[in-house]
């Protein structure tokens, strides 16, 4: 939908219709909520969470909200996961049915738990040096 980079996350979402805006606030606000030490960027031209790495990144399409977390998720969330799986790991909320935020607020905090643990073992292995 869009040509040109944006320069932050609010350019990319003032640049949507009112409607899109609006979903794209609720996601913003439900990845804040569940990561609020992550800071947001733009990164492949779309809003980016990041937190000792990219956390998650979302985009606006025609038909659907794309939603990229990395590879590998939590266990319990696989099915729900399953109902909006993409390709190459991407998952595809449809533009016409509710967003699943509850779904977006648990992939978040699982990202985030595994980025602070990272975090630590590697500082840990640095104090062991």
């Amino acid at each position: 939908m869009r040509s040109e980079t944006p320069e932050d996350v609010d350019a990319y979402v003032a640049g949507f219709p009112s409607e899109i805006r609006e979903l794209l606030g609720e996601i913003r606000r439900t990845i804040r909520q569940a990561a609020p030490e992550a800071a947001e960027t733009i990164k492949y031209g779309m809003p980016t969470f990041t937190l000792n790495g990219n956390l998650v990144h979302f985009a606006a399409f025609k038909k659907h909200i794309g939603f990229y977390p990395p590879p590998g998720g939590p266990e319990e969330l696989k099915h729900e996961i399953a109902a909006y799986e993409g390709p190459k790991g991407c998952l595809q909320f449809p533009l016409d049915r509710p967003i699943p935020l509850d779904l977006i607020r648990e992939i978040v905090k699982f990202r985030a738990a595994r980025s602070r643990e990272r975090s630590l073992a590697r500082a840990d292995g640095r104090r062991q040096s």
